[in-house]
């Protein structure tokens, strides 16, 4: 198997360090315009004033530099390789050594833990950390997904019969419900829906890389049943409990219809670097 050089392993780490001072410290467009427009539109006084609170946040950690939440989450990584990239081990170790990077210099909250003895690894990773999708492309990309505990812990799958396609929405109005303010909201779903156990919740997180801007009328119908609930910012009640319902689908098994809730707080936090492969 071809070797992975060592300065494109540097720049790997280089890459994946940037990539995450983007995604802590500032939010994309997308989603500031959907808090802006949730403000909008917004009536109760109370629900004005967490999202007043929400954009002056945003306007803080992005004039400063520093993390938009106190919890820097997880780091979820997408990856993407030309032929001409092998997927080593040394370039698992590169992304792992842009997280340590990252981890010191932003610097980042240290939230990772042995599951079963909490011992903390102190610098962002770990067995499985960073977790590291994997897909090929045209380019080597880095895109970053750090996500939360808040938001993450109220996420929920379901192992549907196809008979009950007509209560996808039901079951993600449902989660958001059992969820209440513990989130942050207003959230982001990413809702992951066909494929298998564990693929349908791939899916559900990979939904939440897609731009909010716009959502197709199925991904409406779930969004506006969410915003019935009145559970409204940070659960205080008003009209945006989600900013947006984002949906990806894979084909599943003729039994079996897997659906996944990935519930993810207002700061829907992504970023991505290319690095140039010679």
């Amino acid at each position: 198997m071809e070797s992975v050089s060592s300065g494109l392993l540097e720049a790997v780490a280089a890459a994946t360090a940037s990539a995450l001072l983007e995604a802590e410290t500032s939010l994309p467009s997308d989603v500031n315009a959907a808090i802006g427009r949730a403000l909008e539109r917004e009536k109760d006084p109370t629900a004005r004033a967490q999202l007043e609170n929400i954009r002056e946040n945003i306007h803080y950690a992005e004039e400063r530099g520093l993390p938009l939440c106190q919890d820097t989450g997880v780091p979820v990584i997408y990856l993407t390789l030309p032929p001409s990239v092998p997927a080593t081990e040394t370039l698992y170790e590169a992304l792992a050594e842009g997280v340590r990077q990252a981890t010191n210099s932003i610097p980042l909250r240290p939230n990772v833990v042995d599951p079963f003895t909490r011992e903390n690894t102190t610098d962002n990773t770990g067995d499985g950390m960073p977790a590291v999708h994997v897909q090929p492309g045209d380019e080597l990309t880095i895109t970053v997904l750090p996500k939360g505990a808040g938001a993450e812990n109220c996420s929920r799958i379901a192992m549907l019969l196809p008979s009950q396609k007509d209560e996808i929405t039901r079951f993600v109005a449902e989660t958001m419900l059992l969820a209440g303010g513990k989130p942050c909201p207003p959230v982001v779903l990413g809702i992951g829906i066909g494929a298998t156990f564990d693929g349908a919740a791939a899916l559900a997180k990979e939904a939440l890389l897609l731009p909010i801007d716009e959502m197709d009328p199925f991904e409406q119908e779930i969004c506006d049943a969410v915003n019935n609930l009145g559970i409204g910012p940070m659960g205080l009640g008003g009209t945006t409990t989600a900013l947006a319902v984002k949906v990806r689908r894979g084909h599943c098994h003729t039994a079996s219809l897997p659906v996944a809730v990935n519930v993810q707080c207002w700061a829907n936090r992504r970023a991505t670097r290319t690095v140039e492969v010679e």
